[in-house]
């Protein structure tokens, strides 16, 4: 069996972190969650992938409002309730008009925040590596096999309202519990790395592709840093906001 993410006859030379974090990314991604299986988790990286040819998407993409049509999405079965599939097809075609009253809908469909935080925490990851393989003109990984066995349904309980959409863990609570490395330290929670705490998981996840396309958290306060990274600061800063403006990013 070929080894995932082999970049040794890529066009251009790519670093051997991103290779291992890719992997790494790849095992957990295939691993029991704490609210999906292993089979659901690569089910919402399929659909993930799935809605960028979605034809029922782009027509609500292309809608004054997405629920001014009806249909259904490109889907690859019958794994996941409708309402995940929902999710990730508007989370990866349509982010800029999801709303709190949106996540609230989901949890009627059998997809709590918690099933929603660890859901998007997948989505996000497929996005990135996927990406990655687009910009540089790469086929996609094929995704993991799935592992077996059951979610363990871990609800941190240090995870409060905080005036977001999802109850989230913040940098004072999170020192004293198993949830004490998602901030490795830092005196406040950035917003766009605690949106997805009530899955730590998920933070994990994000911080572990961050790291290596971006850069480490704790480097990312400190303005002189790029990293240890071919491109200036300002550089990244400008390549990243742009993709942010692009991805129509909320941050």
């Amino acid at each position: 069996m070929p080894t995932p993410f082999d970049y040794s006859n890529a066009p251009y030379p790519i670093r051997d972190d991103i290779a291992q974090a890719h992997r790494e990314a790849w095992r957990r991604i295939a691993a029991p969650g704490a609210w999906w299986n292993g089979a659901e988790r690569v089910a919402i990286c399929e659909e993930a992938r799935l809605a960028r040819s979605c034809s029922f998407c782009a027509e609500r993409k292309r809608a004054l409002s997405p629920y001014s049509v009806s249909g259904s999405h490109s889907s690859s079965g019958d794994i996941l309730p409708t309402a995940a599939i929902d999710a990730v097809h508007r989370v990866i075609t349509d982010p800029a008009r999801l709303s709190r009253e949106w996540i609230d809908e989901l949890a009627a469909g059998g997809v709590s925040d918690a099933h929603y935080a660890e859901l998007l925490g997948l989505v996000v990851a497929i996005a990135s590596i996927d990406g990655f393989h687009r910009g540089l003109g790469l086929e996609l990984e094929p995704l993991p096999s799935p592992e077996a066995g059951e979610p363990s349904h871990y609800r941190p309980s240090s995870a409060k309202p905080s005036g977001g959409w999802l109850p989230t863990i913040s940098a004072r609570d999170s020192r004293a519990t198993d949830e004490a490395d998602l901030y490795e330290g830092l005196p406040i929670a950035p917003n766009v790395i605690a949106a997805m705490s009530l899955a730590p998981d998920s933070v994990r996840l994000l911080k572990l592709l961050g790291a290596v396309h971006y850069m480490r958290e704790k480097d990312v306060g400190n303005p002189t840093s790029n990293g240890g990274r071919a491109l200036n600061r300002a550089q990244i800063e400008l390549v990243a906001a742009r993709v942010s403006a692009i991805n129509e990013c909320f941050f």
